[in-house]
């Protein structure tokens, strides 16, 4: 190698070593809050319900078959998958998100993650055996699919893609990202698995 041919070269890799902190990308944080395996699913078009309840011991004995109960951002949450315009005694209803696409399973996984991080955090690209719907808390949440970015603001609900479809998500606000993920999938299977987007 020549000296110039040297000199470019060092050029080059000390450029790329000093872009490589702003081109790493933080993880989301991903946590899961509450999950349950059930044998069936409610008949009919499937919406999550989402509400909050003043005590854990309050929503525990709301609990349906289909609920969960969940701690978040401060407030104690139950979420019940079900049919549109339900309502549970002793709650305060926030919100509702439907119809959630059906997965056809021996057995059923009911989960409810949190998903937080600062703007440009990011998941890997990933699929899961099931539908996944969001209701962002904080800040704004993208979904990116094979066809189209799905953008969802603070207070806001959305139906994610059925199974297997591949996804990244990424805090796209300019405030840090709080989310409360509902998923419906196929126990028998991994929760996710990686994927590959064109």
């Amino acid at each position: 190698m020549s000296p110039i041919h040297r000199i470019c070269a060092g050029a080059v890799l000390a450029a790329c070593l000093a872009l490589a902190p702003a081109l790493a990308q933080q993880a989301l944080v991903i946590k899961p809050l509450a999950e349950r395996r059930v044998a069936e699913l409610p008949a009919g078009d499937l919406f999550w319900r989402i509400e909050t309840v003043a005590t854990r011991v309050q929503a525990d004995a709301a609990a349906g078959p289909w609920s969960l109960v969940a701690e978040a951002a401060g407030k104690t949450w139950l979420f019940t998958l079900g049919a549109a315009g339900g309502a549970t005694p002793g709650t305060a209803k926030v919100a509702e998100v439907g119809p959630i696409a059906r997965v056809q399973a021996a057995q059923y996984l009911l989960r409810i993650n949190d998903a937080s991080g600062p703007p440009g955090s990011v998941t890997p690209v990933h699929s899961h055996p099931g539908s996944e719907a969001f209701f962002v808390l904080d800040g704004e949440q993208s979904v990116r699919g094979a066809h189209d970015t799905l953008r969802v603001k603070a207070g806001q609900v959305e139906a994610g893609h059925g199974a297997d479809m591949a996804m990244q998500v990424s805090s796209s606000g300019a405030t840090d990202l709080h989310a409360l993920v509902m998923f419906v999938v196929d126990a028998g299977r991994p929760f996710s698995s990686p994927a590959t987007l064109p």
